[in-house]
């Protein structure tokens, strides 16, 4: 087992591809053109893996907001600009050049996705970058199948008369989008792809841990041909930039992702003129597992995996872990000894398999609940504590004997911190798990097809796995009930959120 005293991180140098994005001026996109911050300042961006400086960046605030959110206005306004006028086919065609472009630099985003997130390369290379091209590519095909329909409608107090009635899915407008640093290409890729299907316009606003594989994302936008002003990114602060862009007149629509309590922050921010909102939000997901699951084994796996994948810095981790009383000590013990077991090591590293937090904000997040559940008398199995002395590492942990009033059950810690439980029945255990205000996700481990739909049914949770956890497709919808968000990412469900239906009827 790493301990904080033999841990030790090795200099990892970038690229050349790297260093030579690094090099140039990071500037915000407004309008076509990469301009300085209206101020003049700009923020350091910080590789987790050591606390070091890597770059410095714009920043942003309410005055480059604006001056954005006037740029997508300029375009979506004229109802004769390129971008409004450009057929659903060709429109199609481009978003699919953006995917195409992403593999293409598939290599140089995933090294700044490592560099910046600190998640392992291979992961990035494996999962964010072909994910985010995945989502254009899908998204490519919703742009010439947004349509209405033809509706045969009968007026009681105009007999005999005839009207030809049918509908029109319009877009919404100007969007602001703000997305998480945890995901942070792939969540890009989330909000931009359905956006661009449904000829919106966009002020994105990436996370300020977070923003560099935003700003190459806005070289390869332009190196598709994206008339310019239809998609401007603003690096900076929550407090400033995603404030102003919430609450700004100009702004239609905006979609967050990130944590509740900054979302309900946002939905009060959206009331001065009631644009719509769309939110994916925190999750605290349950994940059952049965003593007849039919592979303890890739149970066993796939918890853990449900709560380390991405440092357990994922909305849905699978963090309160329930396991049927007679194969409890056989799970917990498996996680356990699969905890120990994971390679701790800079993202760049060819070897790591679970890089540092984000950043030293998040690791006194997470390291605060593990010596909140330790001094609330929960038991610690493994991990619980920073590794190394520099970088933002800790070890993964598995909690037991915890109770449900505790801050480590009850709040998304949002890291590899998982509190381990044992339940008897089906009937218990759909209560406890239902028993939070999140329902983002949830997973079930069985060999029962009749208990599997019989959960599936009664989980408030917007996705649920059975005998798998963390599988995503640019085709399945994804968001959560309750204080886990409003509306959906991804599928059919998201294209119809950029877009507004308009009721046309005509008399004959």
């Amino acid at each position: 087992m790493v301990t904080a005293s033999s841990f030790e991180i090795p200099d990892m140098k970038p690229s050349a591809r790297a260093e030579a994005f690094l090099a140039r001026p990071k500037r915000l996109l407004i309008g076509g053109r990469w301009v300085e911050a209206a101020s003049g300042k700009a923020f350091p961006v910080y590789n987790p893996a050591t606390g070091a400086i890597i770059d410095m960046v714009a920043e942003g605030d309410a005055e480059d907001i604006d001056r954005a959110v006037k740029a997508a206005r300029k375009v979506f306004d004229n109802p004769k600009h390129p971008w409004r006028t450009m057929t659903p086919s060709d429109r199609g065609r481009l978003i699919w050049r953006i995917g195409d472009l992403i593999l293409q630099h598939r290599d140089e985003l995933a090294e700044l996705e490592s560099l910046d997130n600190g998640k392992p390369m291979a992961v990035a290379n494996g999962a964010d970058v072909p994910l985010a091209a995945d989502l254009f590519h899908y998204m490519a095909g919703w742009a010439t199948k947004i349509q209405g329909h033809t509706i045969p409608i009968s007026v009681p107090y105009a007999p005999g008369a005839r009207f030809h009635a049918f509908t029109l899915r319009e877009p919404l407008g100007v969007v602001g989008q703000i997305i998480p640093w945890n995901f942070p290409l792939l969540m890009a890729a989330w909000k931009l792809g359905p956006l661009l299907a449904a000829g919106n316009c966009a002020v994105l606003k990436p996370a300020e841990q977070t923003p560099l594989t935003a700003l190459r994302l806005g070289e390869i936008l332009q190196e598709a041909g994206l008339p310019d002003g239809v998609v401007n990114i603003i690096t900076g602060f929550g407090e400033t930039a995603g404030a102003a862009l919430a609450a700004h007149d100009g702004v239609d629509k905006v979609a967050f992702t990130g944590s509740t309590e900054v979302g309900k922050l946002i939905v009060k921010a959206a009331a001065g003129n009631l644009k719509k909102v769309t939110l994916e939000l925190g999750g605290k997901s349950p994940n059952i597992i049965f003593k007849d699951t039919p592979d303890l084994a890739q149970a066993i796996a796939g918890a853990a995996s449900a709560i380390f994948f991405n440092h357990g810095q994922c909305c849905c981790a699978g963090s309160r872990l329930f396991v049927e009383k007679d194969i409890y000590k056989e799970v917990v013990n498996g996680i356990a000894d699969a905890a120990k077991a994971i390679k701790l090591g800079p993202g760049l590293a060819a070897d790591t398999q679970m890089g540092p937090l984000v950043s030293e904000e998040q690791l006194n997040r997470v390291t605060g609940f593990m010596e909140a559940g330790r001094r609330e008398g929960a038991c610690v199995v493994t991990g619980g504590q920073r590794v190394g002395q520099r970088g933002y590492f800790v070890a993964p942990t598995v909690f037991t004997e915890a109770r449900a009033d505790m801050s480590v059950v009850k709040d998304e810690i949002f890291g590899p911190v998982v509190v381990a439980d044992s339940f008897e029945s089906t009937e218990e255990i759909l209560a406890r798990s239902n028993d939070t205000p999140y329902g983002l996700a949830a997973g079930v481990w069985t060999g029962d097809i009749a208990k599997a739909h019989h959960l599936a049914a009664q989980l408030r949770a917007g996705t649920v796995w059975v005998n798998c956890y963390n599988i995503f497709d640019s085709a399945l919808p994804f968001g959560g009930y309750k204080q886990s968000g409003w509306g959906r990412e991804m599928g059919h469900e998201v294209v119809e959120q950029y877009t507004q239906t308009k009721a046309v009827c005509i008399g004959l």
